[in-house]
């Protein structure tokens, strides 16, 4: 019995031990950033959401970070390789840092970002998903995007109606290189053409152009989103623009008519101009329905009514109608020819009477001897009875 009674106070002192040896031997997790919240884990997702102190990203992001996401911050400016080291003092960074290998998806949003460098996302390589939507954003870098070979994602929405032609001119030199990426969303910008860069990505699967201000699509840039060498072609979202339903949308309307499914929400395509066609659905216009405009090609001069089939075939039964009326009146002429002449030689006689008569009446009226006696001076007739007497 004294052998079992001293088992339990054996165990006693090894559990402690097992427990110390796993604790020295397990890693120790990285700490979560000041500032930020860290959910499942700084694998899984990193949230920084800390108002206006946070001016510049986070330094302390864990290296094995896959998901970061800073809302409702104050960045302002995004320098070159703010995320591998850089700030906003201009501390200089050692070329080719590498400060989140693993980096998948960086979101962005709501962070009053006004500026964004050229190379502002060095030394994110494994970078996938970027949003930097609903950012008043005013100047971009030619080279903002430059070293994301993995970009597979992009999100501008509504992020770029304030920085006017400028802007876009230089998003289009930013996209260039982009050539793996497969969604573009630039919804919400005012755009009334869409960038020429990004009509030409080779990869592109989705252009998300919903509520901008495109009046129309041109044939230029109908062909640019096709794709040679058996690439698809992308996916584009065109609902909520003000299509101008002029010549200019007949390459539009043909083009969404043999491609429908390229457009997912042709449906909800409605036009905006001429007033007659305002609010009807696009798809269901008849090409010859639509108006011609008097100015640029682009369908923004003035209108000019064209005919349609039930104008033209108005026209053309009224012409007829005016026809047959005046067929008949010239028939009715010719049978009634002898009465009209004689009508016309009474008529005539009869003015020819009333012109003698005239001027009968104006000899009478012109003989000096028909004309009545001058009439006495009064003074005459006064003093006349005085001399009788």
């Amino acid at each position: 019995m004294a052998p079992r009674a001293g088992r339990p106070g054996q165990r006693g002192p090894l559990l402690p031990g097992l427990l110390l040896v796993a604790a020295a031997l397990s890693r120790p997790a990285a700490p979560c950033p000041f500032q930020c919240y860290c959910f499942g884990g700084p694998k899984l997702l990193l949230r920084c959401a800390s108002g206006a102190e946070l001016r510049q990203p986070p330094r302390d992001v864990p290296p094995d970070a896959r998901n970061l996401t800073i809302v409702g911050a104050n960045l302002t400016v995004l320098r070159a390789a703010a995320f591998a080291g850089g700030d906003a003092d201009g501390e200089e960074v050692a070329a080719g840092g590498v400060r989140l290998p693993l980096l998948s998806a960086l979101r962005l949003t709501h962070n009053n970002i006004e500026v964004v460098e050229d190379g502002a996302f060095d030394g994110l390589p494994s970078l996938t998903a970027l949003d930097l939507s609903h950012n008043p954003l005013r100047a971009l870098g030619g080279g903002a995007f430059r070293g994301l070979p993995a970009l597979h994602s992009l999100q501008l929405n509504h992020a770029l109606a304030r920085g006017g032609p400028t802007l876009l001119g230089a998003l289009d030199a930013a996209l260039a290189p982009l050539d793996e990426l497969r969604l573009l969303g630039l919804a919400g910008n005012a755009l009334s053409r869409l960038p020429p860069a990004a009509l030409r990505l080779p990869r592109l699967e989705q252009l998300d152009a919903r509520l901008n201000a495109l009046a129309g699509l041109g044939p230029d840039e109908l062909r640019a989103l096709e794709r040679d060498g058996g690439l698809p072609a992308p996916r584009l979202l065109l609902a909520d623009n003000p299509l101008r339903c002029g010549c200019a949308a007949r390459p539009l309307l043909a083009w969404l008519r043999n491609a429908t499914e390229r457009v997912p929400d042709a449906r909800r395509l409605r036009c905006a101009a001429p007033r007659a066609l305002q609010d009807q659905p696009f798809l269901d216009l008849d090409e010859a329905r639509l108006r011609c405009t008097d100015g640029d090609a682009d369908g923004r001069g003035e209108e000019v009514e064209v005919a349609g089939p039930e104008l033209e075939a108005s026209y053309v039964f009224f012409g007829l109608v005016l026809a047959l009326i005046g067929l008949i009146f010239l028939m009715v002429l010719y049978l009634n020819r002898r009465g009209i002449q004689r009508w016309m030689r009474n008529l005539r006689e009869a003015c020819r009477d009333q012109m003698e008569g005239y001027h009968y009446r104006y000899e009478q009226d012109a003989d000096p001897r028909r004309a009545p006696a001058p009439a006495a001076p009064a003074g005459s007739r006064a003093t006349s009875p005085g001399s009788g007497l």
